[in-house]
């Protein structure tokens, strides 16, 4: 529970689980194993339940590709919507800890925290988001990060995800339905596939429930890629430094190296529609001194064994499209290390100080203090929902499809039956 929530009085939210204290380590599970699997029984019949729930909702869709495109779009972003309300509650649930948040100059005034200590940001329709990658959850606090975004945008965001999770069962249908972009790192075949997704997230639609004279428009759309390629782990740290001693590259301390061919390729593709592109660098607390934040906080340990982070730290800079060199590889080259070479920077601080360096007008916190010399760079809240009720509306399209078919069968068996 962060301590701006506490110190205005608002009351936890209902959770499984909390993060360690300061006292406690993370030696030994906090629960036993019977708890342990109360815990992954529950959440199995949580995340599957829902998720077919979801899964079901995307097919009753599906008659509306042949009807009208754009109204099968609109209903798919409603049901990416349930999943990110399904995920966040997940998190609020089983997993709850401190999210801080901060930013650099390139951020003023586009953080933004409320009296009940729920987080807006300011980000826009369009935007394409990068970050380095910690653990294999990072992409779950990003997702909420576009829920939590002025204009909602849990809906509309857009993962590039390796081809092997393409046929996962249950998840990797859904993810088809959800238009997200699957890589199979073989750039001459990916190249075609990536530039095909792109160029469908820039055309233009009729909006549903318009006139038809009304003018097509960009769909709402936020991109979400890892330029690392894969999460930080031991194995992966090795396989970085061997290629950066092959091309005489100094090897960052903190996150792999980065790779800025798929990166360059989007950002040329989405340039005429995406005005920035913000970056997230993402630490969490807890990382062991010399190891890495994968070895730790797996869905094990985080969800059932009652060990997340003591804080999930995300630290925010925004640059704009035009003063990226996106028409000359080796300058973009340059500009993706850079960048990488300030995370691993802004990464070190947080490992000497368990904060990163921050800019106290990247954030804007209703009711606190404007004084210089009182007023935070940093907003502590948490992941949850708006309101309880957002979560039953996961349920309602087949609910009402249920009853209007049960009706159906109803008339039918009066009208035809014996």
């Amino acid at each position: 529970m962060s301590e701006t929530v506490r110190r205005r009085g608002t009351a936890p939210p209902p959770s499984f689980s909390s993060p360690p204290t300061d006292d406690e380590d993370y030696s030994k599970p906090r629960h036993g194993p019977l708890m342990q699997f109360l815990r992954i029984v529950g959440f199995g019949i949580y995340f599957f339940g829902t998720g077919i729930f979801i899964h079901l909702a995307q097919l009753l869709g599906l008659p509306l590709y042949f009807y009208n495109h754009d109204w099968f779009y609109a209903w798919i972003a409603l049901t990416k919507q349930f999943f990110g309300i399904l995920i966040t509650t997940m998190t609020q649930w089983w997993s709850p800890t401190l999210i801080r948040i901060s930013g650099d100059k390139s951020m003023a005034g586009l953080l933004h925290q409320d009296t009940s200590g729920l987080l807006t940001v300011d980000f826009g329709d369009r935007v394409v988001l990068m970050a380095n990658h910690q653990i294999y959850t990072d992409w779950l606090y990003l997702w909420w990060i576009a829920y939590t975004n002025s204009l909602p945008m849990h809906g509309h965001i857009y993962i590039i995800l390796k081809a092997s999770l393409k046929w996962v069962p249950l998840i990797g249908p859904a993810m088809q339905l959800y238009g997200f972009i699957f890589m199979a790192r073989k750039w001459a075949t990916d190249q075609e596939t990536m530039r095909y997704r792109l160029q469908k997230l820039n055309s233009r639609h009729s909006q549903p429930l318009t006139s038809s004279s009304s003018k097509p428009q960009l769909d709402p759309m936020w991109l979400m890629i890892f330029p690392e390629g894969t999460n930080l782990s031991a194995n992966t740290y090795g396989i970085s430094t061997k290629y950066a001693e092959k091309t005489s590259t100094p090897m960052t301390k903190h996150c792999l190296l980065p790779r800025h061919t798929g990166l360059q390729f989007c950002l040329q593709e989405l340039r005429s529609t995406v005005p920035y592109v913000y970056d997230c660098t993402i630490a969490y607390e807890g990382t062991p001194p010399s190891g890495f934040a994968a070895e730790r906080f797996g869905l094990r340990s985080v969800y059932f064994e009652g060990l997340p982070p003591k804080s999930v730290n995300m630290h925010w800079r925004r640059f704009a499209m035009d003063t990226i060199p996106l028409d000359d590889e080796k300058e973009m080259a340059a500009w993706t290390l850079a960048r990488w070479r300030e995370k691993d920077e802004l990464l070190e601080v947080f490992k000497q100080k368990g904060k990163f360096p921050a800019d106290k007008t990247a954030v804007q916190i209703e009711d606190g203090p404007q004084e210089e010399e009182f007023k935070t760079a940093y907003i502590n809240t948490e992941v949850r929902t708006r309101s309880p009720v957002e979560l039953g509306s996961v349920f309602v399209p087949v609910a009402l499809a249920a009853t209007v078919g049960r009706i159906g069968v109803q008339i039918m068996d009066r009208m035809f039956g014996k």
